[in-house]
Parts: structure tokens; sequence; C-alpha cells
């Protein structure tokens, strides 16, 4: 003979009301075990979820607690469910936050590019132009920013401030906007004097510069961040550069070039991406000037590294300029050593016919006869 199910006993599931500290027209009810004091429930370790009742407006309606919450009408109430959260949990969730690392910048390709074919001849053939010319990089460029400035820090962080301005903006709009900013801040470039001055003074100096209004926030918070992490001076490596902001790889390793004296990487700016990809020097072209960046690395000598930067610079200022090349003026073009050389054939005059009044073809109109005729008295 079977035995009965045997009959399991639940637990009876009771809400405790109790006045909201927020609020005096909102009712917190906490769910409890009705076998159990309601004082276990904040001795437990885990807190059970609670039902908040925000109110729009003040009424006078209490529910009564054993009333099943599906049985409630619809009124202005609005139902929130809180997860309490434990302080270990919001101080992991800060330090988790805090302790969030930017990507470190790449320094080389798995597969290194192939170097392209004679690319010597080209490189001796554009350093040789350039020593016949001056171009702006070479009398307003960022080393220049440095000559103006004595303490070591102070040279470093004008180098700095200089190729943070550059982006985006010619040579020489941005070497009168450092001398003006260095004036406005009271004749010297420093961390110290960039958090004196103003947003106000530090705007109306770099006004003339490409996207001054976020530059002007960027000078504050690079140097606030150089004051605090840095001992207000600049950093020695690409990473910690770029974690700067309005930092870029280019300023990064132009910086580590100038102000440091190291040599890490190549500075690729847009005349460097686009005088390298005229020449045909990447299998595929490339799109961004990382990608520039890194090809070039992975085959061009390491010390060739630190002059290329300043020698195709003033080449794209100079000759290969970015509209209208001066490939006429150009010996790669008449070397046949530049696959994007753009020669101009002389047009063949055109001789025209010189036509006289006598020749037919130059009388227009209909032809007509004239006759007088003379009647008789």
């Amino acid at each position: 003979m079977s035995s009965p199910p045997r009959q399991v006993s639940r637990p009876t599931t009771r809400l405790s009301a109790r006045a909201s500290p927020y609020h005096s027209a909102v009712t917190l009810y906490e769910a409890g075990n009705a076998d159990q004091p309601s004082t276990s429930m904040s001795s437990s370790l885990k807190p059970s979820k609670r039902i908040k009742l925000e109110v729009e407006s003040k009424s006078t309606d209490v529910l009564d607690p054993g009333t099943p919450s599906t049985s409630l009408r619809k009124t202005s109430r609005t139902l929130k469910l809180e997860e309490p959260v434990s302080e270990e949990d919001t101080d992991s969730r800060v330090k988790s936050k805090s302790s969030k690392k930017t990507k470190p910048i790449p320094q080389s390709l798995e597969t290194p590019h192939p170097a392209p074919p004679r690319w010597k001849e080209v490189y001796d053939a554009i350093k040789a132009m350039r020593a016949q010319t001056v171009a702006p990089v070479d009398t307003m460029g960022c080393d220049r920013a440095q000559h103006k400035e004595d303490d070591p820090k102070n040279r470093r962080f004008a180098t700095l401030v200089s190729l943070m301005l550059s982006s985006q903006t010619k040579d020489e709009v941005t070497d009168a906007a450092v001398a003006k900013l260095r004036a406005a801040v009271g004749g010297t470039l420093s961390v110290a004097a960039i958090i004196s001055a103003d947003d106000a003074t530090i705007s109306d100096a770099i006004a003339k510069v490409g996207f001054w209004r976020r530059k002007t926030g960027y000078l504050k918070k690079a140097a606030l961040r150089l004051r605090d992490d840095f001992d207000s001076d600049v950093p020695k490596t690409v990473d910690e550069l770029c974690s700067l902001p309005g930092v870029g790889p280019k300023m990064a390793f132009l910086t580590l070039h100038v102000a440091w004296n190291l040599n890490l990487g190549i500075g690729v700016d847009v005349h460097v991406h686009r005088i390298t990809n005229r020449l045909g020097w990447h299998q595929r072209p490339t799109k961004k000037p990382e990608e520039t960046r890194l090809n070039l690395q992975s085959w061009l000598p390491i010390e060739f590294h630190r002059e290329i930067n300043h020698m195709l610079v003033g080449f794209g200022q100079t000759i290969c300029v970015p509209v209208g090349p001066k490939c006429d003026s150009c010996t790669l073009s008449t070397e046949g050593l530049c696959p994007s050389a753009r020669t101009k054939t002389p047009r063949s005059p055109v001789k025209r016919k010189r036509r006289s009044s006598a020749d037919p073809e130059c009388e227009s109109g209909p032809k007509m006869d004239i006759a007088i005729e003379f009647s008789g008295s």
C-alpha cells in the first residue's frame, strides 16, 4: 500500500512596511519569512531585494501588507527593484575603473613590410634637394620652441606645447602662437604658468591655430597631469606621452626626438604619409599615418628614423606640395624614380590660315545683283 504524498511546509512570506527616510509619502516593503523574526533580515549576509515605491503626488492610500503584488492596481506610483550594494563592491568598481590603462602604442608589425626597390636612391635625391632649399620647418619647426627657454624642464615642455598646437596648422602660424602664448603667461612656457593662466588668456594667444578651443582645454589638462603624475616634466615613453590629452603617436615620437634625444620611432604627419604613398613605398597604399609609420619602421634602417620626418616635411612644403606638386623642379621625375610624377607635354602650336578679303569664303550673307533702269522722257 503506497503511502500518501508527503506534505512539504512552505515558509510564509510576509511584507513588513516602514516609512521611507527620504520622503514622507513613500512606504518601503521588505519581504521576509513569517517564521523568523524581522531582525533576521538585517543580520543576513546578503540583504534581500527591496521594493521601493516612488509616489509622484502625495496620496493617502495605504496598501494592505497582505495584498499580493499582482493585484496592485495601476496608479501614479513607480515600482523599482533595488539591490543594496556593499561598500566592498563599490570600492572594487572604483579601483577597476581607475586602474584602466590606455592601449599601448604598437611598435612593430608581425610581418615586416618589404623594402621598396631603389629606395636609397630616392632618399638621397630628396636629401640633396632639401639641402638646396629652406623650408618653413627649418626655421619655425617644433625644435625651435625650446631655444627661448633656459630651464631644461621648460625647454621640453615648450617642445610639447609647440607640437600640440601644430596639429592642422602651418608652421608659421604655430610659431607665432607659441611666441604669443609665452608672452601671455609671463615670458616663459612652464607647467605652472599654464595652470595659473585662465582659459581666456590661453585662447586669445592661440586663436590663430586650428581647433584652438579644443587645444586650450588640452593644454590645461595636460599641464595638470604633468604636475600631478610626472613632477612637472615631460615623460620619456611613448605610452605615457600618448596618455596626455591631445597627444598622439606623431607628437610623442617627435617630442622624444627633440626633448629627450631618444630615437624610438618615426613621427609620421600628413607630409610623410602623402609623400611615401606618392613614391609607392607601400605595397598597398596606406589610409592612416599609423599604418605608414609601422610600414616604414619595419624596413627603414633605424638611423634614418629621426631625420626622415624633418626631411620629408620640408620637401612637402616646397616641392611635393599637396595640390599641384612641382614635378618639373623635382629630380625624381627626371630620373624616373617617382611613379606619381606628372610630366607636362608641350602643346604644338595650331596654325591658322589667314584669309584675305578676296577669298570668296570670307563673304557673308546672301549674294545680290543690283540693276538700274532708266525710263525715257
